[in-house]
């Protein structure tokens, strides 16, 4: 058996980026840039104002002082003219600063009557004012290549005046489960049936993680099946078994993927949930298997599938961010695999306390939705007492 570390870094030496596409811009959030985003503006595009107020030169603007009111520069209609001692311009936020003003007289700083402005409090030189260019000029790399894209960075596109953004497609992720005894959920289930949740859970999981999934129909346990099942995947950037993984007579996907052509490059993992994992591929095709049991298969899904679709969407290899939080309860000392418990959090005054479920069956999916973490326990870690600050991952909604 080999560790997740090297499990995970396996996996990604095996996986390479999908092709680029162009796609408008409100639909690039959570996609990854293939190319950089340069500026084909300047922001701001000239000095403007940063308050509603006045245009004024401060040596003008004294506290005390009437200046003559000019004209008005509403935002997108620049003042056109100069303006001279002792005049000023009515401006708003975002209006362009006119030729002759050096800094902004706030409105609350002012009063207005007709054509004359009396100064009630001076106004600081080169105040209220945002520089031409201050955010970005044209030609800037505002967004790098490789960066996942926020509603934030879609904003900053935007205003550098891009409509389109050339970004990774979506890593199509076919998914296969295996076995005689799972039945599409609604279907009649047979005696020593079960539904099959692993299907759409996973399917949500890949789309939740930026994928596009591909659900196959069930492939039964014979070899013809799953062989079968894994050319039905052809043109898919990945195929996703479930099930079929383990040691047992009806456990097939390797043999039945080997009618396929498949190479493996490892099978086991030194962890709990998880231990039959598959890794390898068909015809240049990436082949994660998965165990058939729905907990193992979920939490081999957060390990190694979600940055194998990152890796597929175009962003570097990265292990899963760990947390840290203290014991509610006291565990046991683990054994030789990488154990992940399923645990609930609570907070007080020091930050998150976390307590392992008392259900950690691996075929149990109630609780594993009501986790709201894993707790991670090394290899041969030893008896911990309540209290003690252990490494957690986080389950979010995905």
């Amino acid at each position: 058996m080999i560790s997740v570390e090297e499990a995970r870094a396996r996996i990604a030496a095996g996986l390479k980026p999908v092709a680029a596409e162009m796609v408008g811009l409100a639909q690039t959030h959570g996609r990854v840039l293939a190319r950089p985003v340069l500026a084909r503006l300047t922001v701001p595009p000239a000095d403007v104002s940063a308050m509603d107020g006045y245009a004024v030169r401060a040596v003008d603007a004294v506290a005390g002082a009437n200046l003559r009111l000019i004209g008005e520069a509403p935002a997108g209609h620049p003042f056109n003219g100069q303006m001279g001692h002792g005049e000023t311009v009515r401006i708003f936020t975002g209006s362009v600063i006119p030729e002759g003003a050096d800094t902004v007289l706030i409105q609350e700083n002012a009063t207005a009557s007709g054509h004359n402005v009396q100064v009630n409090e001076a106004a600081e030189a080169a105040r209220h004012i945002r520089r031409r260019g201050g955010d970005f000029s044209a030609g800037d790399e505002v967004i790098p290549a490789g960066r996942r894209l926020s509603v934030r960075d879609i904003g900053v596109a935007g205003a550098a005046g891009h409509p389109w953004l050339c970004v990774h497609r979506k890593p199509r992720v076919a998914i296969l489960c295996t076995g005689d005894e799972i039945n599409l959920p609604g279907e009649p289930v047979p005696a020593g049936g079960i539904a099959n949740s692993n299907a759409a859970m996973l399917a949500a999981f890949v789309a939740a993680h930026g994928g596009e999934p591909l659900l196959l129909p069930i492939a039964r346990d014979t070899a013809g099946a799953v062989a079968a099942g894994a050319e039905a995947a052809r043109g898919a950037d990945m195929l996703v078994t479930t099930g079929g993984a383990s040691v047992g007579a009806h456990d097939l996907v390797q043999a039945g993927l080997a009618q396929q052509g498949f190479a493996l490059d490892f099978w086991k993992i030194a962890m709990r949930p998880g231990k039959p994992l598959i890794f390898g591929s068909v015809n240049a095709m990436p082949v994660l298997g998965l165990p058939g049991n729905p907990v193992s298969a979920y939490v081999c899904a957060r390990l190694f599938l979600a940055g194998a679709i990152a890796v597929l969407g175009g962003l570097p290899p990265q292990a899963p961010r760990l947390a840290k939080a203290r014991l509610g309860a006291p565990m046991k000392a683990n054994d030789r695999r990488e154990d992940y418990v399923r645990a609930m959090l609570a907070e007080d005054g020091d930050g998150w306390v976390v307590t392992a479920l008392p259900t950690q069956d691996s075929g149990m999916l109630r609780a594993l939705a009501r986790a709201e973490a894993l707790i991670r326990r090394a290899p041969h870690a030893p008896e911990a007492a309540a209290g003690e600050v252990v490494d957690i991952l986080l389950l979010d909604a995905s």
